[in-house]
C-alpha cells in the first residue's frame, strides 16, 4: 500500500472532519489516487493526493461525493460543510488566505470564488448553527478578529474585534448570533461571548477564579450544558456547568483518567431543562491508543467504548434520542457511520459537597447580553428577600 503524502510539521488545529449543526452534511480533506494526467507522470504508480469530499448523512445510508479540481489541495487546506450541500474551502498561499465554495456539477466540480484576506494566521470556526454562514478567526499581535467569510454580500467581512489572542470557538445559541471565544489577555485565559448582531459586543462569560485559566470546550443551546477546562481546582481539570446558573462548576473525579487526555467532542441535544441528563461523548487518548467514553453529568462513571476502525478521530454527533453517530473511513468502506446507543441514565448518586464552592463559582457564566437583564432582575429579587 502506498504511503500518504507527508503531513506538515504543524498540521491544522481544526478537525479533519466537520459536520453541519443539523447533522445533514459533513466535509473532510480525503486522500485519493491521482490520475496520471494530474501528476504528469505517465507510467508511474498513481500518486496519493488530497481532495475535498462532501458526505451526506441525512439519508438512509451515508455517501460521499469527491470534489476534485484541476489541482490537488495542500494538506493544510481547511474544509467546512454548508447546510445547502456546498463545501467551503480555505487555502493558504504565503500570507494570502483565499475562500471558495465547491459543489458537484454532474461529473465535475463547480467553484464559486468568495475572495481573500492578507494575513499570516487564520483558521475556520466550527460550522454556524444557521448553516448559511461561515466564520474565521484571525490573530494579530494585540487583538483577534472574527470574519464572515461565506454568506455575506461582498466577500470576507470583519464582524468583530477582540483584544488579546483568542482561540477556541463555541456557538452558544441556535441562530449563529452568540459566539464564545477563549481570550488570552494579561497572561490569563478567560472565555468571553461575542454578540455578532451587535457589532461583536464582548461580554465576560466564564470566570471561575480570578487567577485561573478557564476555557469553554462545548455548549448545548437547548439545555445550557457546558464543558470547560480549568486549573481553578489547583491543576488542569475537565468540568461542567450550566449557562445562566449560579451553581458552581463541578469537576467530576470520574473524568480524571491516569495518563490519559480526555476531550469532549459531542453533547446530546434536545434535552431542554435537563442538562444533567445530556449524554456527552469523550475522546480518550492514552498509552493503549484512542477510544471513546460515554458520560452524563448525573452519573459518576464513564462507560468506555472501542472506537470503530477508521474512525475520523474526534468527529461525531448525537441524535436527540441518544444515538451517537461516529464517521469512519476504511479501504473497504470509504464512507461509513457507526452507531452507538447510550445506556439509560443510572440513578443519581449523592455527590459530596465541594470543598470550596465559592472559589469555583462561575462569574457570571451567562449568555450576555441576551440574559443580562434577566440575571440582574433575579439578583435584585434575591436581595430584596434577604433584606426582608
Amino acid at each position: 500500500m502506498q504511503e500518504l503524502p507527508p503531513r506538515p510539521a504543524h498540521p491544522p488545529i481544526t478537525p479533519s472532519f466537520a459536520i453541519t449543526a443539523n447533522g445533514s452534511y459533513a466535509a473532510r480533506l480525503a486522500p485519493r489516487r491521482a490520475a496520471a494526467e494530474e501528476t504528469g507522470e505517465a507510467g508511474e504508480a498513481a500518486e496519493i493526493v488530497w481532495c475535498p469530499e462532501r458526505w451526506t448523512l441525512d439519508g438512509p445510508e451515508p455517501y460521499a461525493v469527491p470534489l476534485p479540481l484541476d489541482q490537488p489541495e495542500e494538506y493544510g487546506t481547511e474544509v467546512l460543510p454548508m447546510a445547502d450541500g456546498r463545501v467551503l474551502v480555505h487555502r493558504t498561499v504565503a500570507e494570502r488566505q483565499s475562500f471558495s465554495l465547491l459543489y458537484p456539477t454532474g461529473p465535475g466540480t463547480g467553484e464559486h470564488v468568495l475572495g481573500a484576506l492578507e494575513c499570516e494566521e487564520l483558521r475556520l470556526l466550527p460550522p454556524s448553527p444557521s448553516g448559511s454562514c461561515a466564520y474565521a478567526l484571525t490573530v494579530g499581535p494585540h487583538s483577534s478578529a472574527v470574519w464572515l467569510v461565506a454568506g455575506g454580500a461582498f466577500g470576507p467581512e470583519r464582524v468583530a474585534e477582540v483584544p488579546g489572542r483568542c482561540t477556541g470557538g463555541v456557538w452558544l445559541d441556535r441562530t449563529g448570533r452568540m459566539l464564545a471565544l477563549d481570550q488570552e489577555l494579561d497572561g490569563r485565559t478567560k472565555t468571553v461571548a461575542l454578540d455578532l448582531e451587535r457589532g461583536g459586543e464582548v461580554t465576560p462569560l466564564l470566570q471561575i477564579a480570578e487567577e485561573s485559566d478557564d476555557r469553554l470546550l462545548l455548549a448545548d443551546a437547548a439545555s445550557g450544558l457546558i464543558l470547560v477546562r480549568s486549573d481553578a481546582p489547583g491543576h488542569d481539570r475537565l468540568g461542567w456547568g450550566v449557562l445562566g446558573s449560579t451553581l458552581p462548576v463541578r469537576f467530576p473525579e470520574c473524568l480524571r483518567l491516569p495518563d490519559c487526555a480526555v476531550t469532549p467532542f459531542a453533547i446530546q441535544p434536545g434535552q431542554a431543562l435537563m442538562p444533567e441528563h445530556c449524554a456527552v461523548a469523550l475522546r480518550i487518548d492514552g498509552p493503549a491508543g484512542t477510544w471513546i467514553g460515554l458520560w452524563r453529568p448525573v452519573e459518576r462513571r464513564v462507560q468506555h467504548v472501542a472506537a470503530p476502525v477508521g474512525w475520523l478521530t474526534g468527529a461525531g454527533i448525537w441524535t436527540p434520542e441518544g444515538e451517537l453517530r461516529l464517521p469512519y473511513a476504511t479501504d473497504a468502506e470509504p464512507c461509513g457511520v457507526a452507531r452507538v446507543v447510550a445506556p439509560p441514565p443510572a440513578p443519581p448518586e449523592p455527590a459530596p459537597a465541594p470543598a470550596s464552592a465559592a472559589a469555583l463559582r462561575p462569574v457570571p457564566l451567562q449568555q450576555a447580553p441576551l440574559q443580562q437583564a434577566l440575571t440582574m432582575r433575579r439578583f435584585a429579587r434575591r436581595g430584596q428577600r434577604v433584606e426582608a
